[in-house]
């Protein structure tokens, strides 16, 4: 499917759908608990379907409802669970090591890109504590029982493999300990992970960034919780907000949120957007925009949106220390970059990051998704900025995060 997104600034009101880093954490802990829980989530990316398939082929039962995701735990463990993971690599990297701790035998069902996506050195780790992992092609296996222990893994290539770690060593017989080593990148994703076992009931030592963990522990969450506002989807928003002289107001977001893509908020402030929180939301109106340097070591997901605002900002921005985005549904280095110049940007890539020099306007034009669905509404974040129209090709990429985002989208007014 294409889109076709009308040039001019935007303004009115958005209410972003439910976050779906949070949403996998919390149905992993209510899958794996003691009790029925209701979780409610406004909104369902196929990325939290994938979790919820999977979590099902274990042995839970969730089911949709006019009231939320109604889970009842995992009771019995299945001769070997088929698992249709789609393109979601937190519910692979999460659940990967979860299988481990059950002793539960499984094969992932990988797409799109997945395959190709790194699972070291979560997968050797594994494999050296018990368990048995084999990849052919789109399939992985996954056999054998993690043992208590002693576990390393580096903090600088996925902070899912930290997470996925610190969700299963808890359901093991014994105390495990978890040494994360060098440097920690997206920690705030970590910290949404303690968040969610702790509101679980599960405990653990923590000094520096390393874990005591007792074993044994089952979860026990509360009987209802709800998941918060997506930040790394209002992020497209707060960006058009910013290229708006009348601005947009994001209703219902979590501004003390673990989130870590809440950072946008002091971004958009150093690129001089204008920004209000009130009672209605937070709302971002256009400012002096000017380049900055940017460390993207915490914030990866936020690149490309934020490529888009620094395409209308005066002088020269730099992203450093984003070089995983190469292993992303796409490589988003390369794709931010093909999608800003198709656009009428002057942007490049470099070795860790992007090089963007700001354009008083964009040309507008067509800009390919790549399969991608943060590079697809990015895409559409531009037209805000555009003197002609944007032509989004392969659109319908944004139901990994995103579903409503045309809807919402469409609901704005346009000036221009």
């Amino acid at each position: 499917m294409n889109r076709i997104v009308l040039p001019g600034a935007r303004s009115g009101s958005v209410t972003v759908p439910a976050s779906k880093s949070q949403a996998h954490r919390l149905l992993i802990c209510a899958a794996l608990g003691m009790r029925e829980t209701l979780i409610r989530c406004d909104g369902i990316s196929d990325d939290i379907a994938a979790t919820v398939r999977c979590l099902n082929a274990l042995g839970a039962n969730i089911e949709e409802t006019a009231e939320g995701l109604r889970v009842l735990p995992r009771t019995a463990p299945t001769e070997e669970a088929v698992l249709p993971c789609g393109e979601s690599g937190s519910t692979l990297r999460f659940l990967l090591p979860i299988l481990g701790a059950l002793g539960q035998s499984g094969v992932f069902r990988m797409e799109g890109r997945l395959p190709q996506r790194p699972l070291e050195p979560l997968n050797e780790l594994c494999c050296g504590m018990g368990m048995t992992i084999r990849k052919e092609g789109p399939l992985l296996f996954c056999e054998g029982q993690l043992r208590p222990g002693s576990y390393e893994i580096p903090g600088d290539i996925s902070s899912q493999y930290v997470s996925g770690l610190l969700m299963a060593l808890p359901l093991l017989p014994g105390e495990s300990r978890l040494r994360v080593t060098g440097k920690v990148e997206s920690a705030d994703y970590i910290a949404m992970t303690e968040d969610a076992l702790l509101k679980s009931g599960l405990r653990w030592e923590k000094e520096g960034w390393d874990y005591r963990i007792p074993g044994g522990q089952t979860p026990l969450p509360p009987p209802e919780m709800t998941v918060e506002r997506d930040w790394s989807a209002a992020a497209f928003f707060l960006v058009m907000g910013a290229l708006s002289p009348a601005g947009i107001t994001l209703r219902g977001l979590d501004t003390a949120s673990r989130q870590g893509d809440r950072r946008v908020l002091s971004i958009l402030r150093e690129f001089g957007a204008e920004l209000a929180e009130g009672p209605e939301g937070v709302t971002v109106r256009r400012g002096k925009l000017r380049g900055i340097g940017l460390d993207a070591s915490q914030i990866p997901d936020l690149v490309p949106v934020l490529s888009v605002l620094a395409a209308a900002a005066a002088g020269e921005t730099t992203i450093a220390h984003a070089e995983r985005l190469r292993l992303k549904e796409s490589d988003r280095l390369q794709t931010t970059a093909a999608m800003l110049r198709a656009l009428g940007a002057d942007a490049d890539q470099t070795e860790d990051g992007l090089r963007i020099t700001g354009v008083k306007t964009l040309a507008g034009g067509v800009a390919d998704a790549a399969g991608d669905h943060r590079i697809a509404m990015s895409a559409a974040a531009a037209a805000a900025a555009s003197e002609g129209a944007v032509t989004v090709l392969g659109a319908e990429c944004v139901k990994k995060s995103y579903p409503r985002f045309w809807e919402d989208l469409e609901a704005l007014e346009v000036t221009t």
